[in-house]
Order: C-alpha cells, then sequence, then structure tokens
C-alpha cells in the first residue's frame, strides 16, 4: 500500500494537478480513447511540465508503483493507462515552435497531431503523421508513424531529429544522432519501452494543399479493385499514397444518401505533389473504373488529416488484429472479400496503408522499425459505439485476422498490437533488430521500470 504521506509530499511538489479515486473528474481522466478498456489507476499525475514529468518517474521507482504514460490515449490495447499504479499524463506539455527557416517543429509530449498541423499549416509545411488528428504524437511516432504522407515523406520516425527523454533513474537526457544515439535509434520503433519523451523535433517538408479523398466503389467490385490496386501501388510515383479499406457508408454528409450505411470497398487517395498535376495523375485512376462516389480533389492537408475525426470520436469500443504484408494474393483477395462483406457494425473496417516509397528506401537496421520490405500494413478494426456488440466485432476480427495471417510477412505495425499478443509476437515484429533492442533496454531501463507498452525486457529478467 501507498504511504499517504508519501502521496501528499508527490502531490505538494508537483506543479500539474494529482488526481486521485474519489476525486470528482477521475472517472472522466482514467478514460482513454478505446472504451473497451477500463482500468483504475491509484494515481494519475496531469504533468505540467519536465519537472513534474521527472517527479512523478522518481516517486513512482521510489515506491515500486507501476508506471504508464499517456499522451493522445489513442493506443488500441489502452497502453496509456493501468490499475492500481501511476498514471504520467502528458496532456498539459502541449506546445508547439516552429522554426520555419531550419524547416523544423519542436512539440510536447502532450501534442496530437491535430496541434502539429495547426502550428505548421500557416507556414504552408508538414510532417508525417497518422490518419486521425486526434492521435496523440507520441505513440504514434514511437511506434513508427504511418499515415498519408508515408510514401513521399517516410515514417514519422524517419522524420524525427531528436527527442528530449526522462530515464527510468529520473535523469533528462537528449537523444539524437549525436547524442546517445543509441537511444535515438531505439525510440524510432521500439514504443514506449525506453523512457517518456517530452517533446520531439521533427523536421518539416513543403507541403500545403494536397490533392486527396475518398474513391468509393460497389462491394461486387471489390476483387477488380483490390488486384487493380496491388498492382498500382507499387509502381506508383512517391508523390502518390492510397490506402484501400472495406467500410459502411455513414448516414451524413458528404455522402449521398443512397449510400448511407452501404458497405462499400474505396481507396482514400492523397497527392502531394504540384497540384497542377492533380487531374494529370487521377487521370487513368479514374479510367480504371467510375467509382461511385468521387470525393477526391484539392485540400487543405489539415483538412485531409482530420476528415475521420468525428467519424472515430473518443469512447468508440475497439478491437484490432494486424500483420504486416509484402504481397497480396489472389488467395488473400478471395478472404478479403469475404469479411468485407460481413462487416459487424457500420464503424468496423479493414485497411491496407502502404510503406513502399520513401519509407522503403530506409534501411531495416537504420531504425529498430524491421519491416521495410514490406508494402502493407494490415489492420482489421472491429468497432461499435455498443460494449453489447463487442463479442460480435471481435469475432469478426480474430476471424478475419485468422484467414489472412497465413499471407502475412510475419510482424505487424507495433502501433495495432493490442495489449494481449504476448513476448512473442512483440519478438515477431522487431525481428533482428530485436536483440540490439533488447541490449538498449538493459542498458536504460535495466529493471523494466517501463513495462506497460509492447514490452521488450531487458537481457537480466
Amino acid at each position: 500500500m501507498l504511504n499517504e504521506n508519501a502521496i501528499a509530499d508527490f502531490k505538494a511538489n508537483l506543479r500539474g494537478r494529482l488526481i486521485e479515486p474519489g476525486d470528482k473528474d477521475y472517472d472522466e481522466a482514467s478514460k482513454v480513447y478505446n472504451g473497451m478498456i477500463h482500468k483504475k489507476p491509484r494515481l494519475i499525475a496531469c504533468c505540467a511540465d519536465v519537472a513534474d514529468v521527472i517527479r512523478s518517474v522518481n516517486f513512482a521507482r521510489e515506491n515500486d508503483v507501476l508506471l504508464a504514460i499517456r499522451g493522445g490515449g489513442h493506443n488500441a490495447g489502452g497502453l496509456g493507462i493501468c490499475d492500481d499504479g501511476l498514471v504520467v499524463d502528458l496532456s498539459p506539455i502541449k506546445y508547439t515552435r516552429v522554426d520555419p527557416t531550419a524547416r523544423t517543429v519542436t512539440v510536447g509530449g502532450g501534442c496530437t497531431w491535430g496541434d502539429v498541423d495547426h502550428a505548421t499549416h500557416v507556414f504552408g509545411m508538414a510532417t508525417p503523421s497518422g490518419i486521425i488528428s486526434t492521435t496523440g504524437v507520441g505513440g504514434l511516432t514511437l511506434g513508427g508513424g504511418i499515415g498519408h504522407l508515408t510514401r513521399k515523406c517516410g515514417l514519422s520516425i524517419d522524420n524525427l531529429l531528436s527527442a528530449d527523454v526522462v530515464l527510468a533513474d529520473g535523469k533528462f537526457v537528449k537523444a539524437n544522432a549525436e547524442e546517445n544515439s543509441d537511444l535515438f535509434w531505439a525510440l524510432r520503433g521500439g514504443g514506449g519501452n525506453f523512457g517518456v519523451v517530452t517533446a520531439f523535433t521533427f523536421k518539416l517538408h513543403p507541403i500545403d494543399t494536397v490533392y486527396a479523398g475518398p474513391m468509393l466503389y460497389e462491394l461486387s467490385e471489390s476483387a477488380e479493385v483490390l488486384k487493380w490496386y496491388r498492382d498500382v501501388i507499387p509502381t506508383a510515383p512517391d508523390d502518390l499514397n492510397g490506402f484501400f479499406a472495406f467500410m459502411t457508408v455513414p448516414p451524413g454528409p458528404p455522402f449521398p444518401e443512397p449510400l448511407h450505411m452501404k458497405k462499400m470497398c474505396g481507396v482514400v487517395w492523397a497527392y502531394v505533389g504540384p497540384q497542377t498535376k492533380g487531374e494529370e495523375i487521377f487521370e487513368p485512376i479514374r479510367r480504371f473504373k467510375r467509382p461511385a462516389l468521387d470525393l477526391v480533389g484539392p485540400l487543405p492537408q489539415p483538412s485531409l488529416q482530420s476528415m475521420f475525426d468525428t467519424l472515430y470520436p473518443p469512447g468508440l469500443q475497439w478491437y484490432w488484429k494486424a500483420d504486416f504484408v509484402k504481397e497480396i494474393s489472389d488467395e488473400a483477395i478471395a478472404q478479403h472479400i469475404r469479411f468485407g462483406e460481413t462487416l459487424p457494425s457500420m464503424h468496423s473496417t479493414m485497411h491496407l496503408y502502404p510503406i513502399n516509397g520513401a519509407a522503403s528506401r530506409v534501411g531495416k537496421n537504420d531504425t529498430a522499425w524491421n519491416y521495410r520490405d514490406a508494402k502493407w500494413a494490415q489492420v482489421m478494426v472491429g468497432v461499435d459505439p455498443d460494449s453489447a456488440n463487442n463479442e460480435k466485432t471481435i469475432s469478426w476480427t480474430k476471424s478475419y485476422y485468422d484467414a489472412l495471417h497465413p499471407f502475412s510477412a510475419g510482424g505487424a505495425y507495433v502501433n495495432f498490437l493490442m495489449g494481449d499478443e504476448g513476448e512473442e509476437r512483440v519478438e515477431k515484429t522487431y525481428g533482428g533488430n530485436y536483440e540490439r533492442l533488447v541490449a538498449i533496454k538493459s542498458k536504460y531501463d535495466p529493471d523494466n521500470f517501463f513495462r506497460v507498452n509492447q514490452n521488450i525486457k531487458p537481457s537480466k529478467l
């Protein structure tokens, strides 16, 4: 049991707020993005600054308290929270600083990608992020960072220049190519295993307006569309990104009423080259097959990034399964269609995210992220607002995954792993980089203090 005097002393020395069970905002503060996750931490430290983070880490270590790190709270497995422990909540550490001359942005560990887009777009620049703007910068980046700009600019970690980190012993360090370069290597894909990252500095790219949006096709055309798509992406110019999806059309604008609640397939495109060439680039795409809905056109980059925010608000019930994929065979397509035709809810989906282009030209040992030779990150997602439907959505997701896993490359994007997949799955995800990660974990966190994550155990454990 925690000593009440120790808690009182900890609370008195925090600049931010310490939330405990019984406080009026405890229930709200203990929620995460995935409504399927319900955990009850003993303490939630809303850290106002780096000093608060250091004090929180020291308190947890000295009192043998389990510690979880929460940035945006989007992690599918709920790894930003824990039962009976201390949550280091970084959300108050929310600042952005753009250097337009150096083309960099430095952001606090509590920022979301919407915060970053807001800061960088006025300068006509962007850095790779995901596909939902409410996603936390920290979680997405430390796992790799796949999104609309992957084929043009690489993963988020390929654009990370430096990180400020609080280590397990409470020390504050910088990690970049010159300082603590081994830690910098591990942070780029190794998840939250190595410390609390309180700030990130990213390279920016001159991306302002994009030619982007969804093209939807009839479900009966799925096989034809997916076979065409698998051939287009490997040979497409880096400026063009598009992820394939099965989806149920939401019942509201901008979707026309005849398509509401209809199961369809489609590609969400993002072209970041010269906008004068947008129509030219999409001419053969539109010529391939007339889509049932074509919403592709010029968009501000933040509008693309936030396009699905309202469809996926916090609190939905989420269950994910995922794999890396090197090729999409006809046999795999047959299984995709089988499950795409039986989406169990409006929010449930399957996405194939391209990870070739610029991302594939980084060496597989240059960062912790190992699957540079894969073409896609595949994820099946069972989602519903009502927990009464969890059994149905989870069953569909697991069955879909089981049917497609034999066609996979073996590992999976670490940000798409749930919390129950085990040590062997984590090891496969890092492949040939796993032993180096173990060595770095053993150096910076020999006691596995940071273990509420997709855990890489130090060698002595």
